[in-house]
């Protein structure tokens, strides 16, 4: 294989069916690559109760600093329909330019491109004066539980540190150099329940429906709006994603009604603070219902998930100037600094050292047919090369 060029790198990698939370082969791969490249291999297995386990590769290329390490996944989301593909979803088939495969854009194609980047450096350049790291894991399409997290603790653990990284997700809504993620907003789940009384609809006063005071609770958690944004973030926002009460009859007051619901939210909150702002609000609303001037206050309890994602704003001018400067040059755009979007792998790599995200286009990631242009894969093997260059430049490794 030509490690030089990301068409054959990817191509290898998509062959390998890694559906998480199955290795599929692909950690072995790429494995294989690094080997060639001179890395020293780490394979390391995380489990957990409750929880699949979990195989993730930590490569190191060097032995001082500047330390760089890149971060990615090889494992991908199922394929859905097999039959809805127009080519093999693990074929890494090119059709009219456009290479076709599950994780073609999320994510093994910005793994490929980097591999790819530092082969034709170290043939042009020779090695820096400093280290690379490649830190792959096979869960963040799962539950993100025995991957990145873990590994970034036991490699750590080992005597690991890192100057700063590049997570590989694509990032890009349209084009290539359209993006740069300079930071994420946090993530916050909750489970809403109010409680009633279980009666028939034609003896209600018999009966307490919950469905009301649902409405009046649900209604406090969204208005007025959590904030309005700032310079680098877009606003809070809380999202109700389901309310149900189990109920299947039409003649049956519900004796509960539960809702879910997610914020993703900016740096003017923490989750902890966040907790407060919805409690506080749900107080409120529940000692206020004006449909329940005959009754208690609406009863009811607030769960919030486990391990909320908190935000988080990455300030190093010379990791973001050497990206989109190497951006600005291989495509002639000036890249977005965003932080829009969902959460990453980026939101634990951030208590290590600075990280930004770059990779692909992301359009037809985690769809059937999922695909990337060749010629974005030749691109982004550029923009990495450069950056490289430039970081490395910087920190007088070359």
């Amino acid at each position: 294989m030509n490690l030089t060029d990301p068409i054959q790198t990817l191509a290898a990698l998509i062959r390998c069916p890694s559906v998480t939370p199955e290795e599929g082969g692909a950690l072995t791969a790429l494995a294989g690559m690094l080997s060639e490249l001179g890395f020293a291999n780490d394979r390391v297995t995380f489990s957990d109760e409750g929880t699949p386990d979990v195989e993730n590769l930590y490569a190191r290329l060097g032995s001082e600093g500047p330390h760089l390490m890149f971060a990615g996944h090889t494992d991908v989301v199922p394929i859905g329909d097999a039959e809805a593909w127009t080519q093999g979803p693990f074929s890494a088939e090119i059709v009219d330019g456009e290479m076709y495969g599950r994780g073609a854009v999320d994510m093994k194609g910005g793994i490929a491109c980097f591999v790819s980047a530092l082969a034709r450096l170290i043939a042009r350049k020779g090695l820096p004066k400093g280290s690379v790291s490649l830190l792959i894991t096979g869960d963040e399409e799962g539950p993100s539980i025995n991957g990145t997290e873990k590994l970034l603790a036991h490699a750590a653990a080992k005597g690991e540190r890192w100057d700063a990284a590049v997570v590989g997700e694509p990032t890009n809504p349209d084009q290539l150099g359209d993006m740069i993620k300079i930071g994420r907003r946090g993530s916050l789940s909750g489970t809403l329940t109010v409680e009633g009384v279980q009666g028939h609809v034609a003896y209600p006063h018999l009966a307490d429906n919950p469905v009301p005071g649902m409405m009046a609770l649900a209604s406090a958690l969204i208005d007025p709006p959590l904030d309005a944004g700032n310079e680098r973030f877009p606003p809070s926002n809380l999202e109700i994603t389901s309310i149900d009460t189990g109920n299947t009859a039409t003649n049956v007051i519900p004796a509960r009604c539960t809702a879910k619901f997610n914020i993703r939210f900016n740096d003017q909150w923490t989750a902890e603070s966040l907790k407060a702002e919805l409690r506080a609000r749900l107080e409120r609303a529940a000692a206020a219902d004006v449909s329940r001037t005959r009754r208690d206050a609406v009863r009811y309890t607030v769960n919030f998930a486990d391990r909320p994602s908190e935000s988080f704003l990455t300030h190093d001018a010379p990791l973001i100037e050497a990206l989109s400067n190497a951006v600005s040059e291989a495509t002639g755009r000036t890249p977005a600094l965003s932080t829009t979007g969902g959460t990453s792998d980026a939101r634990f790599i951030k208590d290590y050292c600075p990280v930004v995200e770059f990779g692909l286009v992301g359009k037809t990631m985690h769809m059937v047919d999922e695909r990337v242009a060749v010629s974005d894969l030749q691109d982004l093997t550029g923009i990495y090369e450069l950056f490289l260059e430039r970081w490395f430049g910087k920190a007088g490794a070359y």
